[in-house]
Formats: structure tokens, sequence, C-alpha cells
């Protein structure tokens, strides 16, 4: 069979190891383990569903060496100067375009601040506005980015419960100034997509108590069900919503660039606020992506990306309805991932996980796919799918051992004994 490791291949042919008896309590994931997956580097199973990882076979690597070359060739005096803070004008002109076109946004490239990637924009807004929020609302389970960066503050934290529809809106505070972190077209990490009433009852919401919204859309470029969703930003008209897009998981995380679309009157403080955090990111990315953006290889790319991953989508999820009864799926209409509530017959999905990883296959529970539950005593029943970076064959055989581990851990029938 073709595609396949050695190690893979070893996982498909040994027999399943038996859990421990008892199971031991998984152990804390270091801080960081939040950018990459536990463990990382050669420790990773052999099958890994770890959450947001492109697929480093299908980066433009040809393409982006070109644009490279053309860049470096026609000068290199930007690479001995500072530059703007707010990031290259034809970059951020660039992404004003993909966003009118994509995400029925229209902004102007002095909104727009060039960022280290999502999480170095989320830094950047919250410096922005933390003197005139009172209290942190989040949506519930969420990023644990998000989580890291609200906690290390001194301001009380609202959390708000996520179902079907997205985020609870009945449920957010009426006090006045919050500042509410929301991940609306593709709820991180349950993947369920805010309804378009929800999203104008929440705009309705930040209005009427003058709270602001930082809405985090770190993989919208990834709908394989009906059209895009217009971003919340492209619905704002009171000017509330922070908007945070990141190239992380269309191009490659490696590349670090992300952004930042602010209110306009918000835009030169930001631009100091970065120039005082790192003065701006590397010159040579920049322009090579706006080049990439502006000559149509980006949504060439991005065509190529849906095609791939909408078929590693359709693969899990037929594998998982063929070996559990009506599974209970999340979040499969977009982005590069799908959340499973397990079976109620089933052990926590953090005893799945430890199980499932010693015969090579990474799955992983809230508590350790990238996010975190302000709730302590949350369910321990959902398992998380990346998809995005895991050849069809692959995911077909993952799921046989997911099918064994769980059938494994079933408790067997009682026999009556004769008297």
């Amino acid at each position: 069979m073709t595609g396949l490791s050695q190690k893979a291949m070893r996982a498909r042919e040994a027999p399943l190891k038996r859990p421990p008896d008892p199971v031991q309590e998984q152990e804390a994931e270091p801080v960081l383990c939040f950018a990459g997956s536990p463990g990382g580097g050669n420790d990773r199973p052999a099958i890994d569903f770890w959450v947001g990882r492109s697929d480093p076979a299908l980066f433009p690597i040809k393409t982006w060496r070109s644009l490279i070359n053309k860049r470096l060739s026609s000068g290199t005096g930007y690479l001995t100067d500072y530059s703007d803070p707010a990031g290259l004008p034809e970059l951020r002109e660039t992404i004003v375009n993909h966003l009118a076109q994509a995400r029925g946004m229209h902004v102007s490239p002095d909104q727009i601040i060039i960022t280290n990637g999502g999480q170095d924009a989320l830094n950047l807004i919250y410096r922005l506005v933390a003197n005139r929020t009172s209290q942190l609302c989040i949506e519930n389970p969420c990023y644990l980015g998000a989580s890291f960066l609200f906690q290390s503050t001194e301001k009380t934290i609202h959390p708000v419960p996520v179902d079907a529809d997205g985020l609870r809106i009945e449920e957010l505070p009426q006090s006045k100034s919050s500042l509410l972190y929301v991940t609306p077209s593709h709820q991180f990490p349950t993947g369920v997509t805010l309804t378009l009433k929800r999203r104008i009852a929440l705009l309705q919401w930040a209005q009427e108590t003058d709270s602001l919204i930082i809405e985090d859309d770190y993989d919208s470029d990834f709908r394989y069900d009906g059209p895009p969703q217009t971003a919340l930003a492209g619905l704002d008209r009171s000017h509330t919503v922070f908007y945070m897009g990141t190239f992380s998981k269309s191009v490659g995380a490696g590349l670090r660039l992300g952004f930042a679309v602010l209110p306009q009157e918000y835009w030169n403080k930001a631009r100091m606020l970065k120039a005082q955090m790192s003065n701006g990111q590397s010159w040579l990315e920049q322009a090579v992506l706006a080049d990439f953006l502006a000559q149509g290889h980006y949504h060439r790319h991005l065509r190529r990306l849906q095609q791939a991953y909408k078929l590693r989508r359709d693969c899990l999820v037929k594998a998982l309805t063929a070996a559990f009864e009506c599974p209970v799926l999340a979040g499969t209409a977009a982005g590069l991932h799908l959340s499973w509530r397990l079976p109620q017959s089933s052990p926590p999905a953090s005893v799945v996980q430890i199980n499932a990883r010693q015969n090579g296959v990474g799955v992983y529970s809230l508590q350790s796919g990238a996010s975190f539950d302000f709730n302590p005593t949350a369910r321990d029943d959902i398992l998380l799918f990346g998809y995005s970076s895991i050849k069809e064959e692959d995911i077909a055989k993952a799921v046989g051992v997911l099918q064994q581990v769980l059938h494994q851990a079933k408790p067997k029938p009682r026999t009556s004994v004769a008297g």
C-alpha cells in the first residue's frame, strides 16, 4: 500500500495493546503545547489528528521560491531598513481585496495591522482596548491561547456556554463595557457555526452594552458545504468588532503572518502599540505573501487545499459513520477539524486518547486539544479530529483502531451462574 510510512504500517499490523488496568491519569500538557502536537517531533503518533495542521506536502514551494527570487533580484534595500510597523502597504492592500471577496468586509488598508500570527493579533487588540474594558467574556469551551491571555489579566472573566447554534447570546452579561472573544464561523473547539440570527443579536448586545467583540476567523478560508459565511465584522455597522485573521492554516504557520482589522479610530494607536511590541514583521515574507495574493496564486492554492481537505473530511465522516452507530459530529461543514461527542457507553475522552495513542493514533480530548473549558466539572466526552494533514488511507486505518479501542473498553456482559 502506498502513502504509509513504515511506522504507520507497523501500527496497522501490530495487535492492539490493551489499556493498563487501571488507566493512569493523564499528565497535564506543558503550557506551550497548544502551539503544536503534544510531544511533537519524533514523539508524534504514527497517525496524528492534531488540530489545525496544514499539509506540508501541499505547500506551494515552487511558486514561493520563485516569488522570493524575484523579490531578492529586484533589490535588497528593504532587508536593511525598518518597515512600517503596521505592515507592508501592498500586503495590507491585497488583504483588503481578499476580505471584500471572501468575507463580505469593506475596509481600508489603514484599518489593518500585520501581526506575528493570530496570537499576536489577539494580544495587540487586548492591549488596545484593555483600559475601557470592565470584564472579559469568552465562549466556553474556547481556544487555549485566548484563555491564557484572559487568565493572565486581573479582570473578571465571564465564560459563555456554546450550543449547537453557537454562542448562547442570552447568557451574555448586561453590564457595560465588556470585551468578548468569539470564533463564530467555526467555533473552536466544537466546530459549530454561529447562526445569522444570533450574529445579529450579538451585534445588538454589543451596541446596547457599549461592549466590544474580538472575532477570531482562524480557518474561515475552508468551507465545504454551502457558500462562505459573511464575517461578523462584515455585518457590523457600529464599529464594535475587531477582526483577527491568519495565514497559518491556508499557507503555513511557520511564516508567522496574521493580521488584525480594527475600527479606523483605533488604527493610529494600534500602529504605535505594534511598534512597541515588535516594530513590525519581516519585509521579505510580507512582500512574497503580497505577490502570492495579488497574482492569483493564493486563490488557486486555496482551491487545491479545499479539494484535498474536503476529501479527507468526507473520508473521516464516512469512516466514523460506518464504524459507530449514529456518531454525533459537529464542525463538519468548514475548517480543518471536527468534533465527536462520544456515546454514553464510552470511557472518558481523555482515556480514549491515551489508549488510542498507545496504538499509534493521536486523537485529542478538549483538555489537550488546544482548547480549554472553564467548567471544572464539564463532561469529558468530546474528541477532536484534525484531518487536514492526514491521507485518506491513514484516516480509515485510524478509525479502525479507534473502533477496536472502544470495543475493548466496553464492559463485558455478566454471565449467570446456575445455583
